[in-house]
């Protein structure tokens, strides 16, 4: 006699992510990695052309380090003068270039979250695959928050190890150069900051997931109830709305200006998506970011956006637009 599997609601949700991941594959994982690839392509290309520049400037008696003519790159030479204060700026020059190099993954992620959101429901609805969905013994509730899962998790955590593997890539790239010109290598290590970085990386996961959402929320709700152009209904009702508030001064009945309104409501609908956009909201967080980078993308400075109040209004404001997401599935499923 043959057992009788039954399946969990947490084994559905889990298949459903699987589901979420193997369709959009190219932009959850893909898409990330290759400009995570892309970007240290040309940030070597760049580094090589900055020492063939140099390289040809010492050999014509053209490259001078502190009024000082140099005739060779001796890298071991030149990092000997070195200073405290010197190896200080060093620091922060390679944790920004860390930063930077790290950057594209999450460039490409704010699109791809954006577009994947707009699309996730009205899609299903465009091409009748909902009716087949519907058939299955899976909930609306459980469809709309597996997209979201994957919008708000599973692709900036992708994102997340994309860059941290492409950033410890250049810092190959960088040993690589110190080796090849005589340089101490151990001094890169011991000023650059990859480790904190990465971590502070992965503790940003939890500020995009609260920040991301009312945007996630908005842009799901519209992919619900769009009947065509969902772009157009999620990006024109906001911004004809700070039109409206701008054009007919509403904001001075709360005493605020139209600034307010765009970046607390329109900025939140729409760009929630693009990483550090959380930044200008916080009282120190933007300070932080420009005196220090390592202190910028710290965890503690990633724990600290917790506590934005800002963060979680907005947070609340999108859990009821995925309520209203589930409850224009559970009635639509035409076009």
């Amino acid at each position: 006699m043959n057992a009788v599997h039954h399946i969990t609601p947490l084994g559905k949700f889990k298949w459903l992510l699987k589901r979420e991941f193997w369709e959009n594959r190219g932009g959850f994982l893909w898409a990330p990695i290759i400009a995570g690839v892309v970007s240290l392509v040309l940030a070597s290309a760049a580094i090589i052309a900055g020492l063939w520049a140099a390289s040809r400037a010492a050999a014509n008696g053209d490259l001078h380090i502190n009024g000082v003519n140099v005739n060779g790159l001796d890298l071991k030479l030149l990092t000997s003068q070195l200073s405290g204060h010197d190896i200080a700026q060093l620091s922060e020059t390679l944790n920004a270039t860390l930063l930077i190099s790290s950057a594209w993954p999450f460039i490409v992620l704010a699109f791809v979250v954006f577009f994947y959101c707009l699309g996730a429901l009205y899609d299903d609805r465009r091409d009748r695959s909902v009716l087949f969905w519907k058939s299955m013994p899976l909930s609306d509730s459980q469809t709309v928050l597996s997209k979201l899962v994957s919008a708000l998790i599973v692709a900036p955590l992708l994102a997340v190890l994309a860059a941290i593997v492409i950033m410890f890539c250049f810092m190959v790239v960088i040993s690589l150069v110190m080796l090849a010109h005589g340089g101490p290598v151990s001094l890169i290590w011991a000023a650059a900051n990859p480790l904190t970085i990465a971590a502070g990386l992965l503790c940003w996961i939890p500020v995009y997931v609260l920040w991301a959402l009312p945007t996630a929320g908005w842009l799901l709700m519209c992919s619900a109830w769009a009947r065509s152009k969902p772009f157009l209904w999620a990006v024109m009702l906001p911004v004809f709305a700070g039109v409206i508030v701008g054009w007919f001064s509403m904001m001075r009945l709360i005493n605020a200006d139209v600034g307010w309104f765009w970046g607390n409501i329109v900025g939140r609908l729409l760009l929630g998506t693009f990483p550090g956009m959380h930044l200008p909201y916080g009282s120190t967080t933007g300070k932080e970011v420009a005196r220090s980078m390592i202190e910028g993308f710290s965890p503690a400075t990633q724990f600290h956006a917790l506590s934005m109040p800002s963060l979680w209004i907005g947070a609340a404001v999108g859990v009821g637009f995925i309520a209203v997401a589930i409850w224009l599935r559970q009635r639509r499923d035409d076009i």
